[in-house]
């Protein structure tokens, strides 16, 4: 089991940056992930397994959770049943991206508590408006366009 965090923190014109979490073990995703978050003025955390995202998010306490399906240790529906069943993590937003058929996982994670659900590799303009959204952040159409 690999527990490998990355703080990353982007200085930002923002006053309170938020955090969001990316639990993937996907190499190449997390840093295409971090460059595109830091970029949107985000800090970023990572966990690369189902056991150690329980365990970031309960230490870090981050704004939202990036929350891939496909986990060493357990999977991803494990991590979002966890953490709506704890109550320092239960208002936590999750954001799922995943490689498996949205048809058989899609109505499950969001069953399940999850603000919205991806496909990867998603679409950069519709992803970063999901993760405003679920941030409750609301931001002029003309900011999308420059990203």
């Amino acid at each position: 089991m690999t527990q490998t965090t990355d703080s990353i923190a982007q200085g930002s014109d923002q006053t309170t940056e938020k955090t969001i979490l990316i639990v993937d073990d996907d190499d190449h995703l997390l840093l295409g992930l971090t460059a595109r978050l830091k970029t949107n003025g985000y800090a970023v955390v990572w966990a690369r397994d189902a056991v150690a995202a329980i365990s970031i998010a309960r230490k870090q306490a981050p704004d939202l959770v990036i929350l891939d399906l496909g986990l060493p240790a357990g999977n991803g529906f494990l991590v979002l049943e966890r953490m709506r069943a704890l109550s320092d993590l239960i208002a936590i937003p999750v954001i799922v991206l995943s490689a498996r058929d949205p048809a058989d996982n899609k109505k499950r994670a969001l069953d399940a508590g999850a603000a919205a659900y991806f496909q990867k590799p998603p679409n950069n303009h519709e992803f970063l408006m999901a993760i405003r959204r679920a941030l409750g952040e609301t931001v002029a159409l003309s900011t999308f366009l420059k990203t």
